[in-house]
């Protein structure tokens, strides 16, 4: 399969070296930050969740009606909407974009976090309930007749929806998680299952673990890795340019009060910050200070060099059975134009070799 490339938006400017710039909503910077994107080249791009950020699924209805060809990933969290209003909202929202969107289901890594919205479910619940959830909304956008529902977590009649995904039989499922809950759950439903930035090794493993649950339901997914390049025209300048990043993180967060950020409760945030072990480099290029930095929140690994050398090591996994890449920069607007300019064409150009090769 061909690689996918998948930005991120947000609908006003903040990175790890920017505080958070002008109101929560702002809409010339949004349609700005997602043209950039339509026209940089990215297949798709990701609208994060956060239990206090604007609603990502209104901001997807309105980056969509400023945009023709890029297609959306809707970051959604089990638990707070009933799955089969979400199923129509998000069969509704597929019809208005045109047949662009794809959902990205995340059960929760932090308890906090969850609590903020009222889920007080623990860990595993959380991705028991997530498997319940996804159950019913493919029954919704896909069932003929309505049909009844009592399992551990909902109970409805006549459950149905007039309204249909646009894309067929339904909207492509994304999903992360890395405990054995997850990765169970990943097995029975993902379409793309999604890693943070971890090394080479790291990811083969997990590959064969999804695909080894996923053997079970007569499923084959998809793989998608996140990092965020950090490139200049000389190796010696990118990595000079992280180092720069690393210091302006700091230098923000001690303005803010905030002290080094201690590990989140998630699988995956313990793996990510493992990437390096005791170190900051892994592999040939990738980087995990940020990370290190910030207790591994989101994506937050690094890899560094010129646009070649990335986009030869974004081919090394695109080898290992990674066919798409989310990847995003600390400067937003910026640096997705400058991948659009080399990274995205010759990373496209080397996996077509390595697919052609096998």
């Amino acid at each position: 399969m061909s690689v996918e490339f998948i930005g991120m938006i947000q609908p006003n400017k903040v990175s790890e070296i920017h505080p958070a710039q002008g109101p929560a909503v702002d809409v010339p910077y949004l349609q700005r930050f997602a043209q950039a994107h339509e026209e940089a080249g990215f297949d798709r791009v990701l609208v994060p969740y956060h239990s206090t950020s604007p609603d990502a699924m209104l901001t997807v209805a309105y980056a969509s009606s400023v945009t023709r060809r890029v297609h959306f990933m809707l970051a959604h969290r089990p638990g707070f909407v009933a799955p089969t209003l979400a199923a129509r909202q998000l069969a509704t929202l597929d019809q208005l974009s045109g047949g662009r969107l794809a959902v990205h289901i995340i059960s929760g890594g932090s308890d906090a976090e969850q609590r903020r919205d009222g889920d007080f479910l623990s860990h595993d619940e959380r991705y028991a309930r997530t498997d319940e959830y996804l159950e019913i909304l493919r029954r919704v956008w896909t069932d003929s007749a309505p049909f009844d529902h009592a399992g551990k977590f909902y109970r409805f009649e006549q459950g149905f929806s007039d309204v249909k995904p646009r894309q067929q039989p339904h909207l492509p499922i994304y999903f992360g998680g890395a405990s054995a809950p997850a990765i169970a759950v990943a097995g029975k439903h993902a379409d793309v299952y999604a890693l943070w930035g971890e090394s080479k090794e790291q990811v083969a493993e997990q590959i064969a673990r999804v695909r080894a649950a996923a053997r079970g339901h007569g499923r084959d997914p998809r793989f998608s890795v996140s990092f965020r390049p950090i490139l200049a025209a000389t190796e010696k300048a990118a990595w000079e340019r992280a180092d720069d990043i690393l210091a302006r993180t700091r230098q923000l967060r001690a303005a803010q009060g905030v002290d080094r950020g201690a590990p989140l409760q998630s699988e995956g945030a313990r793996r990510l910050l493992a990437a390096a072990g005791a170190g900051v480099r892994a592999d040939d290029r990738l980087w995990t200070g940020i990370a290190k930095e910030i207790g591994g929140r989101s994506n937050s690994t690094a890899l560094v060099g010129t646009p070649g050398q990335v986009a030869e090591t974004l081919a090394e996994y695109y080898a290992l059975g990674v066919t798409t890449f989310l990847v995003r920069g600390f400067d937003p607007v910026e640096d997705a134009i400058e991948y659009g300019r080399e990274l995205l064409p010759r990373t496209r150009e080397l996996t077509e070799r390595v697919r052609q090769a096998a």
